[in-house]
């Protein structure tokens, strides 16, 4: 199985809805994630299976001045646990680079101990917390940090 990974374009906007349906309790509706198209801030970054077509993983980040956002990531549940999303965020943190950014923000849920991990293998670290970030639940949300370190 071949992965490709690139920017969104407009074509991949039913398989990113797919994708946010089958993992998120509160999934963002195909009109948010087609408005990121025209948002000059948000970069996503998508994981293509070329035998098929189709998208199976992205991530999105707003840049705003020098830091990204991590606004979601996510791969569909029949390709998880095969490297992809360390991918995507290998992906988004290069981009980051060429981008200038000093700093990638984000948040994720405190039960949430595999992305958790995920951030952790790349370097992220525990901030802060949001008490009861998560309206679906009322959870808490563990802020995470990772500082770009730019290639000299």
């Amino acid at each position: 199985m071949k992965i490709t990974y690139r920017l969104m374009i407009k074509e991949d906007i039913d398989g990113i809805f797919n994708i946010s349906t089958l993992s998120f309790n509160t999934p963002w509706s195909k009109t948010s994630i087609s408005n990121e198209m025209n948002n000059p801030l948000a970069k996503y970054i998508v994981a293509i299976d070329n035998s098929i077509n189709e998208v199976v993983g992205f991530i999105g980040a707003w840049i705003i001045a020098d830091e990204a956002d991590i606004m979601n990531i996510a791969v569909h549940p029949d390709y998880r646990k095969l490297g992809i999303a360390s991918k995507l965020l290998a992906s988004l943190i290069d981009l980051c680079k060429n981008l200038n950014c000093s700093k990638i923000n984000l948040e994720v849920r405190a039960s949430n101990l595999p992305a958790q991990n995920l951030y952790k293998k790349f370097s992220f670290i525990e901030n802060g917390i949001r008490k009861g970030y998560y309206q679906d639940t009322g959870e808490d949300a563990m802020l995470m940090q990772y500082t770009v370190h730019r290639n000299k």
